[in-house]
């Protein structure tokens, strides 16, 4: 009899390496729900806030100065829109997306893309975390194709949303994001390749979970 309750494949990242390219391969041939910024999505919603707003603030700290000027961005020279009565600070919304991430794998298969997924669902019982990492040309290059940006836009991309993300999440969890020993498996990008690193992902689920079905 095949297992049938719900499975979650998270992925964390490094900017360029490839994790919302095979986030969305892996749950298309899985035939199962893909959550990136859906997320964000969702909890501006649970939070009455425009999503504009939270995704400004996606996956990185924010000075208090900033988070007071945002409560004031809805104010136009024609119009008043009243500012949410609430800004959530950084640990509320984080707080909001981790319930979001957590209900979510307690009903539905699902792969997941960044937000500390590796972390919220720790104790999931059929979880299968994932860390992609790739060298700083692959990232360049990839960073290039993708923004239509030059090399050196690329490269202060890379390395404002890398420092961005491993701080957040060093604030939020009190780990290294990057530390191969949080994760089930740890693969190099740019030295196996996006198409083969999607192979030994689906491999090492099979190994883990068997040939099962979504639920």
């Amino acid at each position: 009899m095949k297992e049938t309750s719900p499975f979650a494949i998270t992925i964390s990242r490094q900017k360029g390496s490839g994790g919302a390219y095979l986030g969305k391969r892996l749950a298309s041939r899985l035939n199962v729900l893909y959550l990136d910024r859906e997320i964000v999505t969702q909890a501006a919603k649970e939070l009455k806030m425009p999503v504009e707003s939270l995704e400004a603030r996606d996956e990185k700290l924010t000075p208090f100065w900033r988070s007071l000027l945002e409560s004031y961005a809805y104010i136009t020279p024609t119009s008043y829109v009243p500012p949410p009565l609430h800004m959530p600070t950084d640990r509320e919304l984080y707080s909001t997306e981790s319930n979001i991430i957590t209900r979510i794998a307690q009903q539905r298969s699902a792969v997941i893309v960044g937000r500390g997924g590796y972390y919220v669902l720790r104790q999931h019982p059929r979880c299968l975390s994932i860390l992609l990492h790739a060298d700083i040309a692959f990232r360049q290059r990839r960073v290039q194709e993708l923004y239509h940006v030059s090399t050196e836009e690329a490269l202060k991309l890379i390395a404002s949303i890398d420092k961005e993300r491993e701080h957040y999440l060093r604030a939020l969890t009190g780990q290294n994001c990057m530390d191969a020993r949080h994760y089930h498996l740890s693969i190099d990008t740019s030295v196996m390749g996006l198409e083969e690193a999607e192979e030994i992902i689906l491999a090492s689920f099979r190994a883990r979970f068997g040939d099962i079905k979504p639920a």
